[in-house]
C-alpha cells in the first residue's frame, strides 16, 4: 500500500473497509454497535434519509450533490474507521481491504469526510454523479459502485496522549495485512456512483493506531442509488399524484378565533 494517504476533517484514522449495506418511510440512521455511520447532504446541510429494505440501509443519491460521510464514534475509547465508496479506499484509492489506511475517531466524538484525500491540506470532493463519471469507473472499476463503507477496529490499549485539533490517519505499514469484503443481495444495476470533484482545502495529519485485533468489529455500510431506481426496487413507495386545487376549502366560512 502506498505510505501517503491522510485522514479527512476533525479527527479520525484508520484502515478502510468496503462493505454494501418494505419500509415506506425514512428512518434516522441506526445507532448500532460501536461507530454510527451517515450521509450529509452538504449543499442543504441535513442528513440524507435513509431506508431501510431487507436487511439493508439505502440512500437516493441526486447527481450534483456535493455529500460526507459523518463516523460518529459512541465508545469512550478511540476508534478506527477504514473507509470506503464504491469499493475504493477513500485515501489511498486502491481497491478496498480492511488493512489499508482509514481514520481515527477520538472517544464520543465524530468526523466528517468529505472526499478523495490528495494530501495532508487536500481531497477532491465526493458528488453524487452518473455512473460512467464515477471516480470507480473512470479507474476502471465499476463494479461495486454504489455503497459506502467503514471496517471499525478498537484500540490496543495504549498510554493515553494528548490529543491534538487536526484529524489523524494512519499508517497502513504498521498494521497486520487482513483482507476481507462483504457483499449483499444483487440489485439493478445502479444509475448513480461518486464522482473526484473539486480540490477542497481539508487537514489532515498522520498518527498510530495499533487494532486490537486482526479482524473489524464492525462493518457497516449503506448503499445508494438514484430516487427512480430505489422506487422501481420497492424500497421508496412512489409519490402519490394531486392535482392542486386553488379552493380547496370551497363551501366553508370563516371560523371563530381561538
Amino acid at each position: 500500500m502506498n505510505a501517503s494517504p491522510k485522514l479527512n476533517r476533525r479527527h479520525l484514522i484508520g484502515l478502510l473497509a468496503a462493505a454494501p449495506v418494505l419500509t415506506t418511510l425514512p428512518v434516522q440512521a441506526a445507532d448500532r454497535g460501536w461507530m454510527d455511520l451517515r450521509v450529509i447532504d452538504r449543499q442543504r446541510g441535513r442528513e440524507i434519509p435513509v431506508y431501510e429494505h431487507r436487511g439493508q440501509r439505502w440512500i437516493a443519491g441526486e447527481p450534483g450533490v456535493r455529500y460526507a460521510i459523518e463516523l460518529r464514534n459512541r465508545t469512550p475509547e478511540r476508534l478506527l474507521g477504514v473507509v470506503s465508496v464504491d469499493g475504493i479506499n477513500v485515501i489511498s484509492g486502491e481497491t478496498a481491504a480492511t488493512d489499508q489506511a482509514g481514520y481515527v475517531v477520538r472517544p464520543w466524538d465524530r468526523t466528517e469526510i468529505a472526499g478523495w484525500r490528495k494530501s495532508e491540506r487536500e481531497i477532491a470532493a465526493f458528488h453524487f454523479t452518473r455512473i460512467s463519471r464515477s471516480y470507480a469507473a473512470r479507474t476502471g472499476r465499476p463494479d461495486d459502485v454504489g455503497v459506502i463503507g467503514v471496517a471499525v477496529f478498537r484500540e490496543r490499549p495504549v498510554v493515553v496522549t494528548p490529543e491534538w485539533p487536526a484529524p489523524e490517519w494512519q499508517d497502513p505499514d504498521r498494521v497486520t495485512p487482513y483482507s476481507s469484503r462483504r457483499s449483499g443481495p444483487s440489485a439493478a444495476a445502479p444509475s448513480v456512483g461518486t464522482g473526484h470533484g473539486e480540490r477542497e482545502f481539508d487537514r489532515a495529519r498522520r498518527t498510530e493506531f495499533e487494532r486490537l485485533s486482526d479482524r473489524p468489529d464492525e462493518v457497516v455500510s449503506i448503499r445508494y442509488d438514484s430516487h427512480d431506481n430505489l422506487v422501481a426496487m420497492g424500497i421508496i413507495r412512489p409519490r402519490r399524484w394531486h392535482r392542486p386545487d386553488p379552493f380547496p376549502g370551497e363551501g366553508r366560512f370563516v371560523p371563530d378565533p381561538y
